[in-house]
């Protein structure tokens, strides 16, 4: 599928390229494009760039489907040559999702048992490609985590 990269999203980009650098900018420019699309699912997007205390763990995303508090991860490349963007998902990175996740919904008052953790993965290109991965983390591995971690 392909995202829709309209011209205030290129000279935002543009601009984010000349202060931040290719990488941090592609990736804002990702997260700029899953929140759009999220949108267009009908979610609504509560927070983005939440920093756990600690520094322990970032959300890029948070929305609402439903009663579901859905914690999205987004993940960029510049081309699929060494794999899909998801793929950098691993184990450590979902941990400290989960864990991030965890204080967002204790902290907002969310029941834990309602969250989702979903994947949007982007190919940037001309158009960019974005994958969207539902329920990517599986409850399961969530509530093992949070059961041994709990604070």
């Amino acid at each position: 599928m392909h995202a829709r990269l309209g011209l205030l999203d290129r000279l935002r980009h543009h601009f984010r390229l000349r202060r931040w650098g290719r990488d941090k900018a592609n990736g804002r420019l990702a997260e700029d494009l899953a929140h759009r699309y999220l949108e267009d699912l009908g979610y609504i997007v509560i927070a983005r760039n939440y920093m756990a205390r600690g520094g322990q763990g970032e959300l890029d995303l948070v929305a609402r489907d439903g009663e579901a508090l859905v914690v999205v991860e987004v993940k960029s490349r510049s081309s699929e040559d060494f794999g899909s963007p998801d793929e950098a998902v691993n184990r450590e990175k979902r941990q400290k999702v989960i864990r991030a996740a965890f204080e967002y919904a204790r902290r907002a008052g969310f029941p834990e048992e309602c969250m989702r953790f979903d994947i949007v993965s982007v190919v940037h290109g001309w158009p960019p490609k974005l994958d969207y991965y539902k329920d990517a983390f599986g409850t399961k591995e969530a509530a093992s985590y949070n059961r041994f971690f709990r604070p």
